[in-house]
């Protein structure tokens, strides 16, 4: 058994950090936007304490060898097909699957798509794809989204990331620690980084709206914040509505959309509870 420090697919390359024991029950950990595997290093603290090793890659956009250009290269299935490859080249599924943010969407995609490699999924801040859509349609959900369609306008969010003084603010706004937020920003000025974070918003126009529609059959465990500036409750609310499998729903009162920084501890226990319940 060896460690896996990088996955390569279709010729791009992917930085994984692979830790904790070696032998342990494989938890792979996605981060969201605007972060990267950084964001997990406190719940993957906790959960070595545990005796499981974690892998957290830096997902397409944010590793230096996995950034195309093209937004079409951002589209879901490419994101999934990512992971996937992951999974795979490390040869420990399947495994305890975990996102927050945009890696939480990635993660229902791959349990959705993939459920042989899944013991069991934990999303965290974002519902199930479907249920996102339906409370972005009918509830609030719309105005906290704003940002969405505004990172579809070209060049001038890679300018105000570069800036990053705006942003910045904004990300404390929300909840962010100012320590978060200059670590987070920091390669974001990077104008290639920029962009592929950017597009994971920009190949939304390309989605399949049949994908979301996937009910998820393994052990679900759903975590919600209570102060999440960008994700309603309704969204959290309805996903119940797409799990076949055994399902849990839990809500942090008192935190914001930035779980994995702002909680680590007790998200941690809630990820090895799941992980230990489904195995």
């Amino acid at each position: 058994m060896s460690r896996i420090g990088a996955v390569t697919r279709s010729g791009l390359v992917f930085d994984v950090r692979d830790e904790g024991p070696i032998d342990g029950v494989p938890v792979v950990l996605l981060h969201g936007f605007p972060q990267d595997s950084r964001s997990w290093v406190g719940v993957a603290q906790q959960l070595h304490a545990r005796g499981f090793r974690t892998l957290a890659p830096d997902l397409r956009g944010a590793s230096p060898g996995a950034r195309p250009r093209s937004r079409w290269a951002y589209r879901a299935s490419e994101l999934t097909a990512d992971v996937v490859a992951l999974i795979d080249q490390a040869g420990l599924g399947p495994v305890h699957l975990v996102g927050h943010d945009w890696g939480a969407a990635a993660a229902w995609w791959v349990a959705g798509a993939r459920p042989d490699l899944v013991r069991t999924l934990t999303a965290v801040s974002v519902p199930h794809p479907a249920a996102f859509v339906r409370s972005l349609l009918t509830t609030r959900q719309f105005l906290l989204s704003w940002y969405m369609a505004a990172f579809q306008v070209p060049v001038v969010p890679e300018r105000m990331f570069a800036a990053g003084t705006r942003v910045r603010r904004h990300l404390i706004g929300t909840g962010m620690t100012a320590e978060c937020a200059d670590r987070d920003l920091a390669p974001m000025r990077e104008h290639s980084r920029a962009r592929g974070a950017l597009n994971w918003y920009r190949a939304l126009p390309f989605a399949d709206p049949r994908h979301p529609g996937e009910r998820i059959t393994v052990p679900t465990l759903h975590v919600w914040s209570d102060r999440d500036a960008m994700l309603g409750r309704a969204g959290a609310e309805l996903t119940a509505r797409h799990v076949a499998g055994p399902y849990r729903f839990e809500v942090l009162h008192g935190v914001s959309h930035w779980i994995p920084d702002e909680a680590p501890d007790r998200l941690a226990e809630l990820i090895a509870q799941q992980a230990e319940s489904g195995v």
